[in-house]
């Protein structure tokens, strides 16, 4: 489902600095023209995602905007 993977790639932002196309499609398991139209999809609707072309380049969320760690150990 579609939805699952634009909040998958979403985390996936939210996790690592910067993603490439390829990294998305293996990652997900679709071809990279799907991974492409997905992060398009998610900076149409909103998300901070912006690309950085040539050698080096990849998706990254604006300002680096990432969450912070989650604890488990309840505190």
């Amino acid at each position: 489902m579609r939805a699952d993977r634009l909040m998958a790639i979403v985390l996936l932002l939210q996790h690592r600095e910067q993603v490439t196309a390829a990294e998305v499609a293996r990652e997900l398991e679709v071809s990279e023209r799907t991974a492409r139209r997905d992060l398009d999809a998610l900076g149409m609707a909103g998300v901070p995602v912006y690309s950085v072309q040539g050698r080096g380049g990849g998706w990254r969320l604006v300002g680096g905007a990432r969450n912070r760690p989650v604890r488990v150990d309840g505190e």
